[in-house]
């Protein structure tokens, strides 16, 4: 079966940080973007940020550039979303998703897998 398991979230400070794992199962992990997602309430869904893993490719949102860093370990098959630099905007449910289409560095691509949400909370 596929798993998607997405862990890290909590309750942090504005100008604190937090590292999301997203660790995956059940399908070629290296044949695969993954793209962590979140959606704040009563806000649309939005990607963050993605990895492409058979090329590396990156892909950051404008508003979390510079502040946060994906990164993939293909040992672990677990990909990382390490945010810094927290902001109370940046508070919301956080999800990963897999996907094995195209253009993930652009933002775009369809995602086939997605894992639980983990929320992540920043206070002011």
């Amino acid at each position: 079966d596929v798993q998607l398991q997405a862990s890290g979230g909590g309750l942090v400070q504005a100008g604190g940080s937090l590292r999301l794992s997203c660790a995956a199962s059940g399908f070629t992990f290296d044949d695969y973007a993954i793209g962590w997602f979140r959606q704040a309430p009563g806000k649309e869904r939005e990607v963050v940020s993605s990895i492409t893993n058979h090329d590396g490719s990156l892909y950051y949102e404008d508003s979390v550039k510079g502040r946060f860093t994906i990164s993939s370990d293909h040992a672990k098959n677990t990909v990382y979303l390490q945010m810094n630099s927290l902001k109370p905007e940046d508070t919301a449910v956080y999800y990963c998703a897999a996907g094995s289409g195209q253009n993930y560095d652009l933002g775009l691509g369809e995602y086939e897998y997605w894992g639980q949400g983990t929320q992540v909370t920043v206070s002011s």
